[in-house]
């Protein structure tokens, strides 16, 4: 399987002009920089964050059922 990165580099490097080819770890190196610069995260920090947002949303939704079990036990010895 060819990574995306390598694929995207393959493009690119055929769309340039003979003249104007530069070495693969050159342009490596571009789109690094120009990656670097961006506000990107990497799958594993992605997976990471997905999965602290997941039991974070299962916590409050037990929460909840606790807070509306306490509510309707208020309400009705009232």
């Amino acid at each position: 399987m060819i990574s995306p990165l390598k694929e995207f580099l393959e493009q690119i490097q055929l769309q340039l002009p003979k003249e104007e080819l530069i070495s693969r770890q050159d342009l490596k190196r571009l789109i690094e920089s120009a990656a670097s610069r961006l506000d990107l995260v990497t799958r594993d920090e992605f997976d990471a964050q997905t999965a602290v947002l997941q039991r974070t949303r299962e916590k409050l939704e037990a929460l909840e059922t606790k807070l509306a079990i306490m509510e309707k036990l208020q309400h009705s010895q009232e």
